[in-house]
């Protein structure tokens, strides 16, 4: 038995909950919580050796519960799990404390492997080709996105495009690379 904890926080209840009892399976107590404020207070009254944290938490940012996680418990491993990937919010992640970053989907054997790297690999080899011109867009929207603390009018401004045309292009999911 592992006798370890998780908080996992995530707004699809039905993903929580699927997540939930394959953890529990492996071994893993799982708590778990679908809002910001929710996840703050279970920290108050538990301590968790690792942390599933989703990017977009409804209208919040997981990035800020990823930082608020680091500040009051920086022994706790945190894993940002996103179906909205992007070279930006990976960054921002470390940064902030998370030790890992993955995509959506991703198995339940990907996440528990992602607690226990907690170094960098220099085995990781570059991607074979450049990124496309769409992603390039996504990616370069993150970033203008992130400067402007996620105000979207403030970050079409700067663009120099329509608050509505950015809005759509948000919408979308971002392209494969």
């Amino acid at each position: 038995m592992i006798n370890q904890s998780i908080l996992l926080v995530d707004d699809e209840e039905v993903f929580c909950e699927i997540l939930s009892r394959s953890l529990t399976r492996e071994g893993y107590r799982v708590e778990s919580a679908s809002d910001i404020n929710s996840a703050l207070a279970k920290l108050d009254d538990n301590h968790f050796d690792f942390a599933v944290v989703d990017l977009r938490i409804g209208e919040e940012s997981g990035l800020s519960l990823v930082k608020k996680l680091n500040e009051q418990s920086p022994e706790t491993l945190i894993v940002m799990l996103t179906g909205y990937a992007s070279i930006t919010t990976a960054v921002e992640a470390i940064k902030l404390g998370a030790t890992h970053y993955l995509t959506k989907p991703t198995e339940v054997e990907d996440i528990i492997a992602a607690f226990g790297k907690v170094q960098g690999d220099d085995q990781v080899k570059p991607a074979e080709n450049p990124l496309s011109v769409q992603r390039m867009e996504w990616e370069h929207i993150q970033k203008i996105l992130q400067e402007h603390d996620g105000n979207i009018s403030a970050a079409a401004r700067a663009m120099g495009m329509h608050r509505r045309t950015l809005q759509r292009k948000l919408q979308k999911r971002p392209v494969k690379q």
